[in-house]
């Protein structure tokens, strides 16, 4: 029996199709760096943090994703050695999280993945035809996101 012709891909499949690609070179190009465990959720979590202590409630809002989401995310980096938390001095109530020297080195190297990969895409894609697939993905963004 002969295969089927292969079906478009529906806007959605390339979507994710794309996104784990791109999750997938991070980590490769994070690995050789010396980085083994990157998660998919370092990157913005990462590159937010590097500017320096947030209250621990701010992350889910800056994230999008519930308190207990982030708070995972948190804990991932807190357990890898690349982040702290700390109670707040005057709100003992409130936690603080905090990048470590090591965080802040892998903040650096994430960053200098993504402006890698940026490039490598920039330099395949004409500039208009950029542009349009940025406000694509910032509608999908704003119409379906959770911030």
């Amino acid at each position: 029996m002969s295969e089927p012709p292969a079906s478009p891909k529906l806007f959605g499949d390339l979507l994710a199709l794309a996104r784990g690609a791109w999750v997938r070179e991070m980590a490769l190009r994070l690995n050789r760096l010396g980085y083994l465990d990157y998660r998919r959720s370092d990157a913005i979590a990462l590159r937010w943090l590097r500017h320096g202590q947030v209250p621990l409630g701010d992350v889910a809002a800056t994230l999008g994703v519930s308190r207990q989401a982030a708070r995972k995310v948190v804990d991932g980096l807190v357990e890898r050695g690349f982040a702290r938390l700390e109670r707040d001095r005057v709100d003992g109530r409130r936690l603080n999280v905090e990048l470590s020297n090591d965080g802040t080195r892998y903040a650096r190297a994430v960053l200098e993945v993504i402006t890698q990969l940026n490039h490598d895409v920039e330099s395949q894609v004409a500039a208009y035809d950029l542009e349009m697939v940025k406000d694509v993905l910032r509608t999908v963004a704003s119409r379906y996101g959770t911030a």
